[in-house]
């Protein structure tokens, strides 16, 4: 595999900020000044925290499987010290394919004398758990009890209708395994506004990366990074979006609460990539896409 798709992981490249405003009346926080571009043509979202709410929570079962797992090689660990290591790895993770995750906790079984399993045999172990613990969201949305906007952070589809409203082409690209998000993209609605422009992850983990879907856009629709902006709250598609030239909106959502308040842990995190601007949800799409466009 070459290294120019391998997700690399998390490394700190700014690590000051002089000072940052908020757009007058809105809570859309300015990093870094975006200056005269021309109008942004395509458009990439990440899915699971930055539209998607289907999986809030994952956390709370991905760490205690691997405390499990790391429990079976006999250490002498606590599980309150294993938590706090399994979870310091997750999200340190956060934001690359989930296999990497799973890579991390195979590691970790070898320093401690034991033998492990493949991470994709830990990876289908947790999503068995996931889906068993978000089963009950996807049915209510299968359904209808539950409309669309309750699961996706809020004024999504607002903020896409506006941005298909000014032309450009939107793209979804996730970590997360492609057969699950196209279907949960079908259970929220959002293939009207994607269509076929929807990418996740294979088995085959070395053969897909949001930066390889990145090239692909720029080089299927012969154009430079400058016409390039994603959304995301996972590091991976701030700094990829960046690496090419792009601008790089950090959705710092609040998942669990959708207060309109930006998640710190979040907002930090992905400024410390580059971020061009935090927003903590959608509901000023409006001065958001104006900025963007430069009007």
């Amino acid at each position: 595999m070459s290294s120019k798709w391998h997700e690399a992981d998390y490394r700190r490249t700014v690590h000051a900020v002089e000072s940052t405003s908020l757009l007058p009346g809105t809570n859309i926080e300015v990093i870094s000044p975006l200056g005269h571009r021309p109008p942004p043509q395509h458009v990439l979202f990440d899915f699971d925290g930055t539209l998607s709410l289907i999986r809030e929570g994952w956390p709370e079962v991905m760490v205690p499987m691997m405390v499990e797992v790391l429990q079976g090689t006999g250490t002498r660990e606590s599980a309150e010290s294993l938590s706090r290591l399994a979870r310091e790895f997750v999200m340190q993770l956060n934001g690359k394919q989930t296999i990497y995750q799973m890579i991390r906790l195979a590691e970790e079984v070898r320093l401690r004398g034991g033998e492990p399993e493949e991470p994709l045999v830990y990876k289908r172990r947790y999503h068995d758990r996931l889906m068993e613990r978000i089963a009950e969201r996807r049915e209510r949305l299968r359904s209808g009890q539950q409309p669309p906007e309750l699961m996706l952070v809020p004024y999504s589809f607002e903020l896409l209708g506006e941005l298909r409203r000014r032309g450009a082409t939107l793209y979804l690209a996730s970590g997360t395994d492609a057969s699950y998000v196209l279907e949960e993209a079908r259970l929220l609605r959002l293939e009207e506004y994607f269509g076929p422009r929807i990418y996740g992850a294979p088995d085959d983990y070395e053969s897909y990366s949001k930066a390889k879907v990145i090239e692909r856009i720029l080089a299927t629709n012969r154009v430079d990074g400058s016409t390039l902006l994603g959304f995301g709250d996972g590091y991976v598609e701030i700094q990829n979006v960046k690496a090419a030239g792009g601008v790089a909106v950090a959705v710092a959502s609040d998942e669990a609460e959708r207060s309109g308040r930006p998640d710190l842990w979040k907002r930090d995190r992905l400024i410390g990539v580059g971020a061009d601007l935090v927003i903590p949800d959608y509901r000023d799409f409006r001065p958001l896409v104006a900025y963007l466009w430069n009007d």
